[in-house]
């Protein structure tokens, strides 16, 4: 179970426990972990967790949400050892505050002497003309960039990212430390440690602090690299050849740009007893600086992109639900305004008629409010035993006063013989519920007939499959009589807000059942004939208990009107 650590604060030293799979609220509100930090917001921030992995995001503070000197805009994943800070309140996440690595130590020219030896502009071209074997650099240095370039194209998450290429750059150059520094948030921090790596964990405070100077760090960010060896301005060492020797340090720092846009630098150091850094290694770390340059400024797009077709997708998402949320309040209305008629006349007929309609108009917006909450968040499946006959008689009953007022028929035909199956048996009775109340507005009046039918299929082999077994399956199947599906249409009728009945349908009925028959490791079905009517058939396996795999994500989907998971 990881914990928060307070390591600066009023709550200095309290530690919150983070329980597992619980979303927990940062702030000052009755419901958030207690932090009596005035300046932290009532709900500052949130955490939240998938499986193992924990995420941060910022509630609109007022003071804003940093995670390692960094303010955040969206939800990150956070690391151990990352630092958390809300108000004036720092908290330390995963790890024991005394097993964190300590951010770089930035030093002015008085602090640190140093000798730069070449500084190369990263835009130049890579220089391996000294090499004793230019072939083998060439050959060398491609090799690197094409690791690079695999790296760049399979990671998004800007911090994997440079956390990957950090990686990289430790592999080819055996630095002993190293850093990438990326802007800071405030004047008082305009670059912050993004990623920090150590060749061997550091022995103590002194050991982990990577001194990395202020003009090298600004020559990287006006787009030159840097090589220079460094010693540290300390009387200490002033009478000890060795280990002064010990302290000069070969460094090369490399913008990581893209254009004429900074996004940060990349800082390897190691000692000159171990190694010393040569030209050829800087124009390297250059190439490399740029290749993850561009990779991030295509995330940057990435995110544009991924923010404007969500906006999008708000704006359409609301333009449906508003048309559907108006013409339910206009019923509710009607209702309304019939039932006062009603009461003011005294008769009771006219106000039975009122609340007819608004019973109607009720039953639409909470089916409507149900389909929107199972559809925007994601299911969590409470397994139980179920009897499926029982859930389509309970919804046959709910029906019945519908079916009665339209003169419809609605007929359960359910398998006697049937087991129950595991499944979550509120979704499934949504699903159903969906199904049976399109097929009722499907339907002329009077003449319109509607069969729920429950069937059990036990495992038998596959025709289409040699050596394969179909595995025991329930199949409700919901018949209707009405005019059926155009052929056009059924290659996304199971799409959200696409809808065939007008001003009456919000389009999110067979997509909230199609994502709980895949939920449930299931598939949906139809098949329909203009003229003819249309059969919607769930199938669901009976052995759902067995075989839901939490890691199993991808469903299929086929161009014959048929979605879902794996049967």
């Amino acid at each position: 179970m990881p914990k928060l650590t307070v390591i600066r604060g009023p709550d200095e030293g309290k530690e919150y426990m983070l329980p597992t799979g619980e979303p927990q609220l940062i702030g000052r509100s009755s419901e958030a972990l207690p932090i009596s930090d005035n300046t932290v917001s009532r709900r500052h921030a949130e955490l939240t967790p998938d499986g193992s992995t924990w995420y941060i995001r910022d509630l609109k503070s007022n003071n804003g949400t940093m995670v390692n000197g960094v303010v955040i805009k969206d939800r990150i994943r956070l690391e151990p050892g990352d630092e958390i800070n809300v108000g004036i309140t720092t908290l330390l996440f995963g790890i024991n505050p005394e097993d964190r690595v300590f951010s770089p130590v930035l030093l002015t020219d008085e602090e640190q002497e140093i000798d730069v030896e070449l500084t190369l502009p990263s835009s130049g071209d890579s220089y391996i003309g000294d090499a004793i074997d230019p072939t083998a650099a060439a050959e060398d240095h491609l090799r690197v960039i094409y690791a690079l370039t695999s790296i760049t194209a399979r990671i998004a998450n800007k911090r994997e990212l440079l956390d990957a290429v950090m990686m990289l750059i430790f592999n080819e150059f055996k630095p002993e430390r190293g850093v990438i520094m990326i802007p800071g948030a405030t004047p008082e921090a305009p670059m912050v440690p993004g990623i920090v790596r150590y060749a061997a964990p550091p022995t103590d405070e002194d050991t982990a602090k990577i001194h990395v100077s202020t003009t090298i760090l600004k020559a990287a960010m006006d787009g030159d690299g840097v090589l220079s060896t460094n010693a540290m301005q300390d009387p200490r060492f002033a009478s000890g050849d060795s280990v002064q020797q010990y302290q000069i340090r070969s460094a090369i720092c490399s913008p990581i740009t893209f254009g004429e846009q900074p996004f940060g630098a990349i800082y390897i150091d190691s000692s000159t007893v171990h190694h010393a850094f040569d030209r050829q290694q800087l124009a390297l770390l250059n190439a490399i600086g740029q290749h993850t340059g561009l990779a991030l400024a295509n995330a940057d797009e990435h995110l544009k992109r991924v923010n404007s077709e969500r906006m999008a997708a708000i704006g359409e998402t609301v333009a449906s639900l508003s048309h559907s949320i108006k013409n339910i309040l206009q019923g509710l209305k009607g209702g309304a305004d019939v039932v006062e008629i009603g009461l003011h006349k005294g008769d009771l007929d006219i106000s039975r008629n009122g609340w007819g309609i608004l019973r109607r108009n009720l039953d639409r917006i909470a089916s409507l409010t149900m389909n929107m909450l199972t559809f925007s968040r994601k299911l969590q499946l409470q397994l139980e035993l179920t009897h499926i006959n029982k859930i389509a008689r309970d919804i046959a009953q709910l029906m019945e006063k519908v079916c009665e007022e339209k003169g419809v028929a609605l007929i359960v035909d359910a398998d006697p013989e049937m087991p129950p199956i595991c499944v979550d048996p509120s979704l499934i009775h949504q699903a159903i519920m969906n199904l049976v109340s399109n097929a009722i507005e499907a339907v002329e009046p009077e003449t319109g007939a509607v069969t729920v039918r429950v069937a059990f299929n036990e495992s038998r082999p596959d025709k289409n499959k040699a050596g394969a077994v179909l595995r025991p399956a329930v199949v409700i199947s919901v018949i209707d009589n009405g005019p059926g599906i155009p052929q056009d249409r059924l290659a996304w009728i199971f799409e959200p807000f696409n809808t065939t009945k007008g001003l009456k349908g919000t389009g999110l009925g067979l997509a909230v059942t199609k994502r709980i028959a895949y939920e449930h490791k299931g598939r949906i079905r139809v098949e329909s004939t203009p003229g003819q009517g249309s059969v919607f058939k769930v199938i669901l396996p009976a052995d759902l208990d067995a075989q839901l795999d939490p890691s199993a994500t991808s469903n299929r989907q086929s161009g014959n009107g048929e979605s879902g998971g794996l049967i």
